[in-house]
């Protein structure tokens, strides 16, 4: 049974390519266009893994992190951050928030298969 991931970024051509490149690799990907569309969207069904963005309108990544990690079924799932961010500082902010990883955008394909692929197998 594929592994579902839940991506959340408000550029469409991110999630198209993460999308293409995840499911290319044998995974489930559903779609969300920003933070509380992703908190939405984790509540209507369990993922495996979250891969979301820092900076998008209504709810940015960390804040998503935050309530994900409030949420019972959402305590041990994986989550990582894809952002342009690449500072130190927002780097200890979103292993604080609960981020199990980060990865700075523009991103290898195959970069983000290795990583899902040693997060969740």
């Amino acid at each position: 049974m594929a592994k579902t991931i839940l991506a959340v970024d408000d550029s469409a051509s991110i999630r198209k390519m993460v999308n293409f490149t995840l499911k290319g690799a044998g995974y489930n990907v559903v779609e969300a266009v920003d933070g509380q569309d992703g908190l939405e969207r984790a509540k209507a069904q369990n993922v495996n893994l979250v891969l979301t963005d820092q900076n998008m309108p209504r709810m940015d990544g960390l804040t998503l992190i935050r309530a994900l990690r409030n949420m019972p079924n959402y305590k041990n799932v994986p989550i990582l951050v894809l952002t342009t961010e690449s500072s130190a500082e927002m780097k200890v902010q979103g292993r604080a928030a609960g981020a199990t990883g980060w990865m700075v955008k523009p991103f290898a394909p195959q970069g983000l298969v290795d990583i899902v692929k040693k997060v969740i197998g």
